[in-house]
């Protein structure tokens, strides 16, 4: 039966890089905007399909002529395209049979939650204090309870507004390239610190505790949503080359929280020569070490380490914001997370802090503008929630209800998770569809359709197509499965799929998807799935814009 340890690593790792970096352009020049803009289209070619597959119609020929590359010759390709008025098939190629969805099952987990939770939802997360209060000194314990916000004010601009880059830093570690948004990850922190201050509380006799009982981790979502979430529970590691060869590379990092601590002993060599740096941890992830090389003329590069328990960190990270603003907590800030001495519940206990996040259509926008999969995985837990249970998969039943409701065929889906990342996801095309469907009959449709990526303008599909007609006129989510095929020394490529809205003019928005599922690469360079990406870029232009 092979390695699965070693394929399922591979998968896992690959997977989750390739889905964010698919329809990004690198500097080799396979995306689509290294392609010259589309010539109009030749007379059209004869159907190349068997018949009771759908009806193609007269597709692009430029569209045809990619599918037979010799590349697919063992793929299946799946694509319908609808009009918005009536519904109307315009293209249909295997529409109801099950495709890999990669990330464009992101479709579903992040509709549920929008539609769930509501377009204009906040998330409130409190500090309670839990003993006697006299004067200016609380004795007894200050209480975060943690309420499933996705950034706790990590990402928040000053209008309110969620940062994101292109490549966010969830992918460094796959990718080079990825970037860090300038906002303070302890944003929110440091506010509920501040506002305990202006509470009148300025010393602590007892303990900061973190209350994660909103909902259970369930490690069966990867990545794993916890009920506090500071910087995607992720520790940033920044590299940047010395003045010269030879000499120690700079590092930053954050959030700076104890007992976090981050060591390099990175060293710049000649510019041209390979930059390759491991990072290693100890004492349980909390000592971080990176070694390696940088080029002297390389661009900064970012990696991650993940925090290993987020409510401990959490814990800590709030007693530091207190004595930054004043606050003196007796208990020592970096001992282990007393969950022993929360109360039941905290009816009549002062409130002393809240933070208020953006609406969630803000977290919608940044979990499809840039594939965030902590996000998407959160979702199904924070269904859970409005259900009443703790339990992350009783998310799934209240998603099933609301695709009932939102006329989508749910027989036509398969899900483990938010991300689309496990191997037994599965969706059909008329399933997306029917997905991207039911927001055009919503008074968000225009929110929806402009947080996902945009075709040569924006988020993972910004690189893609800048020159080219169709640019400014796909709104689409990417998605991707790949895993390694040591047999042929190659990369199996499970599915690219990208599934959206085509602005054909006139405020018409037809809804669309195509994928393909079970090609391959030539090599084991992944250059070769940037090819097939570029494909299925290419194809989406192509679609938006054929008349």
């Amino acid at each position: 039966m092979g390695n699965p340890i070693r394929v399922r690593a591979l998968r896992r790792r690959a997977a989750a890089g390739f889905a964010a970096l698919l329809f990004l352009a690198l500097a080799s020049g396979t995306s689509a905007r290294a392609a010259p803009s589309p010539s109009p289209a030749p007379p059209p070619s004869p159907s190349p399909w068997p018949s009771g597959v759908g009806d193609p119609g007269r597709l692009d020929p430029r569209i045809t002529d990619i599918m037979r590359k010799p590349e697919y010759r063992h793929a299946q390709w799946g694509l319908l395209q609808t009009e918005p008025a009536d519904g109307r098939v315009l293209h249909s190629l295997f529409p109801g049979q099950f495709f890999i969805p990669g990330s464009t099952a992101k479709l579903f987990a992040v509709s549920g939650t929008w539609r769930t939770v509501g377009t204009d939802h906040r998330f409130v997360t409190p500090v309670y204090a839990v003993g006697e209060r006299t004067g200016a000194t609380l004795t007894g314990d200050l209480d975060l309870v943690a309420q499933g916000d996705l950034t706790m004010g990590g990402r928040t601009r000053p209008d309110g507004t969620v940062a994101y880059t292109d490549l966010d830093h969830t992918y460094a570690n796959d990718f080079p390239g990825a970037t860090l948004t300038p906002e303070n990850p302890l944003a929110g922190i440091d506010q509920l610190a501040r506002q305990v201050r202006d509470s009148g509380i300025t010393r602590v006799d007892g303990d900061v505790i973190v209350d994660s009982r909103l909902f259970a981790p369930d490690p069966v979502l990867d990545p794993t949503p916890t009920p506090l979430i500071i910087n995607d529970n992720l520790i940033d590691l920044l590299t940047k080359p010395g003045d010269r060869a030879g000499a120690d590379a700079r590092l930053d990092w954050r959030p700076k929280v104890a007992p976090y601590q981050v060591t390099s002993t990175v060293k710049t060599v000649a510019a041209g020569e390979p930059t390759n740096i491991t990072v290693t941890t100890t004492g349980g992830g909390t000592r971080i070490s990176l070694s390696g090389t940088i080029a002297a003329d390389s661009e900064p590069l970012l990696r991650t380490s993940p925090i290993t328990d987020p409510a401990v960190f959490g814990r800590t990270a709030l007693i530091e914001a207190l004595a930054r603003a004043g606050v003196e907590v007796s208990a020592g800030a970096t001992a282990p997370n007393p969950v022993a001495r929360l109360p039941h519940d905290y009816d009549g206990r002062p409130r002393v802090a809240a933070y208020t996040s953006p609406p969630y259509d803000q977290y919608a926008k940044l979990i499809l503008k840039v594939s965030h999969n902590l996000g998407a995985n959160l979702g199904i837990c924070l269904m859970a929630v409005t259900d009443g249970s703790n339990q992350c998969e009783e998310g799934f039943p209240v998603l099933a209800a609301f695709l009932d409701r939102a006329g989508v065929d749910r027989k036509q889906a398969e899900l483990m998770d938010g991300r689309g990342g496990n191997p037994a996801d599965r969706a059909t095309p008329q399933a997306l569809v029917q997905m991207l469907a039911y927001w055009q009959r919503t008074p968000d449709a225009q929110r929806f359709r402009e947080a996902l990526p945009i075709l040569g303008v924006d988020g993972l599909l910004a690189e893609n197509c800048r020159s080219c007609p169709a640019r400014g006129k796909v709104f689409g989510k990417t998605g991707a499965a790949v895993g390694g095929d040591s047999l042929n020394d190659r990369l199996a490529v499970g599915a690219i799929t990208i599934a959206g809205y085509l602005d054909k003019g006139g405020g018409r928005f037809d809804t669309f998807y195509a994928g393909v599922n079970g090609a391959s690469t030539p090599t084991a360079d992944p250059a070769g799935v940037l090819a097939i990406a570029n494909d299925l870029a290419l194809i989406a232009a192509y679609l938006q814009e054929s008349p």
